[in-house]
């Protein structure tokens, strides 16, 4: 199939409001171009360098989203470049974010990125954490935290990450009610290829997307 026929299948089941991010890690230009002609609106690149390769050709045509973690000594050049970013897990990388938008005059939006099954290996803050850290994030000017995202433990059965989403979900609305003074907490991203559909079920309004829109990398 076609990545204009995997999309509109992806949009058959879902909602108009649920915000696709196609995830375009290796993927290319070309590619990128048919999600675009298709009505995707917002990409999420991984890493930096590839990223910034891509930019000059997008810039305009797309959002680009951060959805990979990012190392502080890559703010510089990530600010100029991403639309937003959705890893944001500690104060020392939203200082660096704060810091060098003031530079370029931009207010970054950013989502806080959980890590909803405490993995040691995954990034994110714990949830337990979470409130304290946006409390401390809202008192910068030039960052906005728009909501949060998470990347749920990997199960060969979606149902699996239920929980997750649930817990997720919850405490997205806990933070939501807390009105934290220069927030905006209204993007739940949640969810991948094989849980997407469990996502928003969970309350996702945000899905980031490669494979089921693209093949797997490899395929014609």
């Amino acid at each position: 199939m076609s990545i204009k026929e995997n999309i509109e299948g992806i949009r058959k089941d879902i909602s108009k409001e649920i915000k696709i991010v196609a995830a375009t890690k290796t993927r290319s230009i070309e590619e990128i171009d048919q999600t675009i002609e298709s009505g995707i609106i917002a990409i999420g690149e991984n890493y930096l360098q590839e990223a910034e390769n891509k930019y000059q050709k997008l810039k305009g045509k797309v959002e680009i989203h951060c959805i990979g973690h990012l190392q502080t000594n890559k703010v510089k050049k990530a600010v100029e470049i991403f639309d937003m970013i959705q890893t944001v897990d500690s104060v020392k990388i939203a200082k660096e974010i704060d810091k060098r938008c003031k530079y370029i005059d931009k207010i970054m939006p950013a989502l806080i990125e959980i890590n909803s099954g405490k993995e040691a290996n995954k990034d994110g803050i714990a949830p337990d954490h979470a409130i304290d850290l946006i409390k401390e994030i809202s008192q910068l000017k030039n960052i906005k935290i728009k909501g949060i995202m998470t990347m749920a433990p990997y199960f060969e059965d979606p149902e699996k990450d239920r929980p997750f989403f649930k817990l997720t979900k919850q405490l997205f609305e806990k933070i939501r009610a807390l009105n934290i003074p220069n927030t905006e907490i209204e993007i739940l991203s949640m969810g991948m290829t094989h849980s997407y559909k469990i996502a928003i079920q969970e309350g996702a309004n945000m899905v980031r997307i490669g494979t089921k829109i693209f093949g797997f990398r490899g395929e014609n």
